[in-house]
């Protein structure tokens, strides 16, 4: 019984917490139904009034447009008024010139009209008075012919031996003439080929020295390069023939000698003897033939890499070899090869503004010092040295010429010869071409200088053209026009003995005369 009391308690809890569930369920969904129908209206709500904000800027937009159509539409009428009237006026004024054109030309046509008839009354009067000129003229030489005893005919063959004689003197002082303007034209071509030719040509100033400098990293190098008791140095001077001064100069040793590729070699092997730490005679010796080894291969590259980069072809291989061995020699400082390379550039510019054949011009170029390459038959000019070289590898005859001519020891037969003597002496006598210290340099001008100054009746004196033209200003009172011819001639004489200079050097003498008055 009490257990069915429990379980009959149970029953009615359930029952009234279901009654209290669905009632609570109820609410809460009705709640629920009234806030999404409130959300709803607000939603509604902000929908009409956003879209009455679309509608007003849509009205504004509107508005501002058709006020920009309209403002377009007025400057597109304002401008079409602004055209028409311009084109009106353009009309009235050349409306306003025709006129006056066809008033000036009937103008004209009255003056033209009376022109004519007082030529026609002119022409009638000089026809008279010709016939009239004609009688006299009759009338003169029948008594020129009675007075002198000639006739007419013999009087006009001594006119016109007269007229003969005279047009040949004028002639001739024409031809002068022709002669002295075509020198004068032939000096300005010349010289305007030769400034164009330095111009087209880009130069580099290239100077070369007897010595190199070999850094290294420390002081303690040094020790290992020398060796015991001096070894290692002797040995490398031994092999290389370079003189090896290891001084008091921090990190750096010096390499001297007069061969630029005995300096080349030594530098390349010291390199490798430091780099690879292993200093010892046999050693030495071993690195050195290697070297040597390249260095030779590197000239041979260098010239096959010159003659590709000046397009010459053909060349032979011996040839090619002594075009490599150039990068090596030098000429008062100046590279032979970066010399032999400009002189080819400038002939074959300059052969090309004359017409002549450019590349035979750039070959005789590039070859013009080969002479200077090889060691042996040192008594030979290195022109006529170069010149046998070139006939015994088969070039042309007239390369030959050029190359051999180019210091005038032989007779120059082709056009090319001239044109490699020039742009030898222009590469040479350039600014930066070839060495020479600034004091050195200031000095020998300063010599120069003083040397013309130690004659008498000098008045002034201008070392000009870097030291390669000396111009002398004389007092006319003292020296005459034929003292000055020797004046030059001695003072050049002069230099030649008691100077030093690369190139050659000009002297030009001044005198010069004034009268001078005054009207009061």
């Amino acid at each position: 019984m009490e257990i069915l009391g429990i379980t009959g308690c149970i029953l009615a809890s359930l029952v009234v917490g279901i009654v209290i569930g669905r009632y609570l369920l109820r609410n809460l969904l009705k709640q629920q139904e009234v806030a999404a129908q409130s959300k709803a209206k607000k939603i509604l709500k902000d929908a009409e009034s956003n879209a009455e904000i679309l509608k007003k800027d849509r009205l504004l937009e509107a508005k501002e447009k058709f006020l920009q159509m309209k403002a377009e539409h007025e400057q597109q009428v304002n401008a079409r008024n602004n055209e028409v009237n311009q084109r009106e006026n353009s009309v009235k004024q050349k409306e306003q010139s025709l006129n006056q054109k066809l008033e000036n030309m009937n103008r004209k046509e009255q003056e033209l009209d009376a022109h004519k008839a007082n030529l026609e009354k002119q022409t009638a009067i000089a026809i008279k008075k010709q016939e009239e000129v004609d009688v006299l003229k009759s009338q003169h030489v029948q008594q020129l012919e009675t007075i002198a005893g000639l006739s007419a005919e013999e009087a006009k063959n001594q006119l016109v031996e007269n007229m003969k004689s005279e047009a040949r003197s004028q002639a001739m002082m024409q031809v002068k003439d022709i002669v002295d303007e075509a020198k004068l034209t032939a000096s300005k071509e010349a010289k305007k080929v030769v400034i164009q030719t330095i111009q087209r040509t880009a130069a580099e100033a290239a100077i070369e020295n007897s010595v190199s400098i070999f850094h290294i990293d420390s002081d303690e190098i040094k020790g290992r390069v020398i060796g015991r008791e001096g070894r290692n140095i002797r040995a490398l001077e031994a092999a290389t023939g370079i003189e090896i001064i290891v001084d008091d100069t921090p990190e750096a040793i010096i390499l001297s000698g007069f061969d630029p590729v005995r300096r080349e070699i030594a530098r390349l092997a010291l390199h490798r003897l430091v780099t690879d730490g292993r200093i010892h005679p046999a050693r030495i010796e071993e690195v050195v033939a290697k070297t040597k080894k390249q260095i030779e291969d590197e000239i041979v590259e260098i010239g096959e890499r010159t003659v590709i980069d000046l397009g010459i072809h053909g060349l032979h291989p011996e040839l090619i070899r002594m075009v490599g061995r150039m990068r090596y020699r030098s000429s008062y400082g100046q590279n032979l090869l970066h010399h032999s390379r400009e002189v080819a550039n400038f002939c074959a510019t300059m052969a090309a503004e004359l017409g002549l054949n450019a590349k035979m011009a750039k070959r005789a170029g590039l070859l013009h010092d080969i002479g200077k390459v090889p060691d042996d038959n040192p008594e030979l000019p290195h022109a006529i040295l170069g010149m046998q070289l070139a006939e015994k590898y088969k070039e042309h005859p007239e390369i030959c010429n050029a190359i051999g001519a180019h210091h005038d020891e032989i007779e120059m037969t082709s056009m090319i010869s001239p044109i490699i003597q020039a742009c030898d002496s222009i590469s040479g006598a350039r600014p930066g071409a070839r060495r020479e210290v600034v004091e050195s340099y200031i000095k020998r001008l300063k010599e120069l200088e003083e040397l013309a100054l130690s004659y008498p009746g000098v008045e002034k004196t201008f070392a000009i053209q870097a030291g390669r033209e000396l111009r002398v200003i004389v007092e006319s009172e003292r020296i005459t026009d034929a003292q000055a011819e020797l004046l030059a001639a001695d003072i050049s004489n002069r230099i030649q003995t008691e100077m030093t200079y690369p190139g050659q050097i000009k002297v030009t003498v001044i005198r010069e005369t004034r009268s001078v008055a005054f009207a009061k």
